[in-house]
């Protein structure tokens, strides 16, 4: 297939670029611009297109002849959200009408969204499924539903199947923001000291690279779906203060501490409750499963850090 990926020059899009292209998919990458740890192979077209200029976007998709859309281009996170809601609005809700529009000109008829379990705001039970109730606290929780509710239009009204990967907490390397595990683990493995101020008891489920981009790919690949949303997870909560002692096990001499109280976005930002998310549907619909829990996830992320390092230091 021909398949465009929208922010293919991020974390999560570049993730899945370089999966498909892997697997010999004809990949298209928009984004503004492409960090170093983007696909750099030649048979990836990369086109710098803003998803907020619908003329480029459509002529673009259009002039590609694109099949599929996986859409992960957008501004993430709490703490700039609330630090730049217009922006927010103008790339993830503006930005994905303009794509879902682009779609309808061009005839393409299946996208996956990158979504988020912020869409759910705080957790009502220690695992959530699907069925939970949607109510985003900030605003991009806030964007990423209406994203969904968007593309729910879309599909009745001109019969473009938009699905959506309800992902958590992911990490891995090219992970541009510094909270956990990231600042922990390049601190230790850098030998510094890194007192978090607080959230040691609090529960998350932090998810893989790996396993978001596998669970993406499976939901493009699968023919017929009976739902519109997936949680993509772990599958398992752990706390702040449990990755942290992981990561000292793992790298031996890291000094590492959380303080008690809860988990705050860059340290400033209260994090409404999370959990667990339970990713059943995912195994019943299309077969798809979980390959990393925290441990494993943990130590691929390490090696991979440490791979890196030694290869730019040769």
């Amino acid at each position: 297939m021909k398949i465009l990926v929208t922010g293919g020059g991020g974390f999560v899009g570049g993730a899945i670029v370089r999966a498909l292209l892997a697997r010999g998919d004809n990949v298209i990458a928009f984004d503004t611009h492409f960090s170093r740890h983007s696909a750099a192979s030649e048979e990836l077209l990369r086109v710098p297109v803003d998803i907020t200029d619908m003329a480029a976007v459509a002529q673009a998709m259009v002039r590609h002849k694109i099949d599929a859309v996986i859409h992960a281009a957008a501004v993430v996170g709490v703490l700039t959200s609330i630090g730049s809601p217009l922006n927010v609005v103008r790339v993830n809700i503006e930005g994905s009408l303009n794509v879902f529009e682009a779609m309808r000109l061009a005839g393409v008829k299946r996208c996956v969204h990158i979504s988020s379990e912020e869409t759910y705001g705080a957790f009502q039970a220690d695992k959530i499924d699907e069925n939970h109730p949607q109510n985003p606290v900030y605003p991009y929780g806030i964007s990423k539903l209406t994203v969904e509710h968007l593309g729910r239009t879309y599909g009745e009204v001109h019969g473009i199947e938009v699905l959506n990967v309800s992902t958590c907490s992911v990490y891995g390397v090219g992970l541009p923001r510094a909270r956990i595990p990231k600042n922990i683990v390049e601190a230790a493995l850098a030998g510094r000291k890194l007192h978090v101020p607080s959230g040691a008891e609090t529960a998350i489920d932090h998810t893989y690279i790996g396993d978001t981009v596998s669970s993406t790919v499976a939901i493009l690949d699968h023919p017929g779906h009976r739902f519109d949303a997936y949680n993509i997870a772990s599958g398992r909560s752990v706390t702040l203060g449990e990755i942290a002692a992981i990561v000292r096990e793992s790298i031996p001499g890291a000094e590492l501490t959380i303080g008690p109280g809860p988990a705050r976005h860059g340290d400033q930002v209260e994090m409404v409750r999370k959990g667990a998310l339970d990713v059943s549907r995912a195994e019943a619909e299309f077969g798809w499963r979980p390959q990393y829990d925290i441990r494993s996830g943990l130590a691929a992320y390490i090696g991979a850090l440490r791979r890196i390092s030694a290869q730019e230091g040769s």
